[in-house]
This record gives C-alpha cells, structure tokens and sequence, in this order.
C-alpha cells in the first residue's frame, strides 16, 4: 500500500473519531450540567441547612464532618452525603439504641401493643428514608461529576486527534505517490535490479 494512500486513510480515521469525542464530549458535558442542575434544585427546594459550626447539635465528635458546611444550604451531592452519613445516620443509632429500622420494625409487628416502639419505627423510617433521598442526591452529583471529567477528556481526546490527523494529511501531501509503506519505492527497485 502506498504510504500517501495510508497517510490519507489513518488521517480521515482520525477525523471520524474527532467527530465522535466531539458529540460525546457534548452529550456528557450536557449530562454533566443538567444532573447538577437537578441536584442543585431538588436540595435546595428542601431548604435544609446545616447547623452552625459552633452549634452544640454538632458538638460531639461523630459530627466532626459537619463543621465545615456550618450554617449552608445544602444544595450538592457532596453536602448531601454528609449530611445523611454524618449528622442523619448518627441520630438514627441513637433513636434506635444501635438497631435498624428493620430491626425495630420486626420487634413492633411481635409487639403490636407497643406505641413507643410503634413511634419509634416511624421515626426511624422517616430518618432512614430521608437519609436514602440525601444519598440518592449525592450518588446522581457523583455521577455528574465523573460526566463532566469525561467530558473533558472527550474534548482533549478530540483536539489531540484533530492535530494529528491534520499533521498526516499535511505528510501524505508532501508524500510522493510512489513511496510505500514499507522499504520504500527505491528499496524495491534495487531488489528487482539486484535480482
């Protein structure tokens, strides 16, 4: 094959995958905003806030994590996570003495009688549902995220390719249309001379 003929082919390969990181490029740069737009909405519609850094509800040492979100709006992913594992989860094993709301729930149905216990379930079912919502939000902003990182990488993947498939179609212009792959037209003449 000749290497004009090889340079060209490599080099509109190359522009075909620009292409493609280009459209994906933009469709997880569109999946990038639009999951942290709706993460953004859905918390911040909840209008929940983090205590105060200096706030006795965050004191103790299992709420260490809080402090730094102190007093904010909970509107990503991330403050989302922390909140259900760092300030929901901690409440809930106190509420529930170390049990789950499976654990507890069982108990109530062999103690229908039990309003305390009753009241106790329902509480620990409101908590671990909340608790789920908050980690759905940060497992959606999580993947947010990592669209946004491929985005990226789409986009340099493109503009790599774009380069270099400009650079090969400016080689096999300046190629002769003689010269092969490989060894060369003049490699093969001397071989048939030789012989």
């Amino acid at each position: 094959m000749g290497r004009k003929t090889f340079d060209t082919l490599v080099s509109a390969t190359g522009l075909l995958l620009v292409v493609v990181l280009a459209v994906a490029g933009g469709l997880l740069t569109w999946g990038h905003t639009y999951i942290n737009n709706q993460v953004y909405t859905q918390l911040s519609a909840q209008q929940i806030f983090f205590p105060a850094a200096n706030s006795s509800a965050v004191a103790a040492p299992e709420f260490a994590a809080m402090k730094q979100y102190g007093g904010q709006q909970m509107t990503t992913g991330a403050q989302a996570e922390v909140y259900a594992d760092h300030f929901i989860a901690n409440h809930l094993k106190k509420t529930g003495g170390g049990k789950t709301y499976a654990q507890l729930s069982t108990e109530a149905q062999a103690q229908p009688n039990n309003t305390a216990l009753a009241a106790e379930v329902n509480t620990m079912f409101k908590g671990e549902t909340l608790r789920g919502l908050l980690l759905n939000a940060y497992a959606f902003g999580t993947i947010g995220s990592i669209a946004g990182i491929a985005a990226v990488a789409a986009f340099v993947g493109a503009g790599l390719l774009l380069i270099l498939s400009a650079l090969g179609l400016y080689h096999s212009r300046r190629t002769s249309p003689t010269e092969e792959i490989l060894g060369g037209t003049e490699a093969r003449k001397r071989v048939a001379v030789d012989a």
